[in-house]
């Protein structure tokens, strides 16, 4: 227990879809990691959507990096046989379900979450994943705003665990470049997101499907 914790706090979790270790290990150079023959669990919390890809990455770690997709936490219970098949077809083994994520957080066997919930989730549910003690990947974007993301990143060293999302070591590698002055000084940052989409219109009081939570 005690060396696969200290592996999981001295390695980044590294984008979901490529590997485990976020260092650009292959499954030959994990493998003579300390630690790295003993097991990771993990649960994909958010599968409607972009949680589908969670499963199929996380799902298919379990030779070549010993992780093993446990749990499936998803509010809506109509995903969960789908989710299933994903995670069965990867694994062979059935995952088991919440729909609480506070759940996943209490469960000792957990050792990382993975996030593709809603965006106005992602920094509350990263806070409280790591007060539980549980290694991190969170969904872009991983926060609303600066202050958000400080105190995610203050979670992440009071606790000792790790937080990544998905973004390659190149944006390490160009933050450092302009950290150490390659640019010289930098006194403003702007990022343009422009995604537009139809109005979702204002829809009557209804009742909500059986199946969600």
């Amino acid at each position: 227990m005690t060396k696969r914790r200290e592996f999981i706090r001295k390695s980044v979790m590294g984008t979901a879809g490529i590997a485990i270790g976020g260092m650009g290990f292959s499954s030959k150079s994990y493998a003579s990691i300390i630690g790295a023959n003993e097991r990771i669990n993990i649960a994909v919390t958010g599968i409607n959507g972009r949680g589908a890809s969670h499963l199929t990455a996380f799902g298919g770690m379990k030779d070549s990096h010993n992780v093993y997709l446990t749990t499936i936490c998803e509010v809506d219970e109509k995903f969960w046989a789908d989710g299933a098949k994903v995670v069965e077809g990867k694994m062979g083994i059935k995952p088991k379900f919440e729909w609480d994520m506070r759940k996943v957080f209490d469960n000792k066997d957990i050792h990382a979450v993975s996030f593709a919930i809603p965006n106005h989730w992602h920094a509350l549910a990263t806070i409280w994943a790591c007060q539980a003690g549980k290694h991190v990947y969170v969904e872009k974007p991983i926060c609303h705003n600066i202050s958000e993301g400080r105190k995610m990143i203050e979670a992440g060293k009071k606790y000792k665990v790790h937080i990544s999302t998905g973004f390659g070591s190149t944006t390490n590698e160009a933050m450092k470049f302009l950290h150490d002055g390659g640019i010289g000084e930098v006194y403003m940052a702007r990022g343009l997101c422009i995604k537009p989409r139809d109005s979702f219109g204002i829809a009557k009081d209804g009742t909500p499907p059986a199946t969600l939570h």
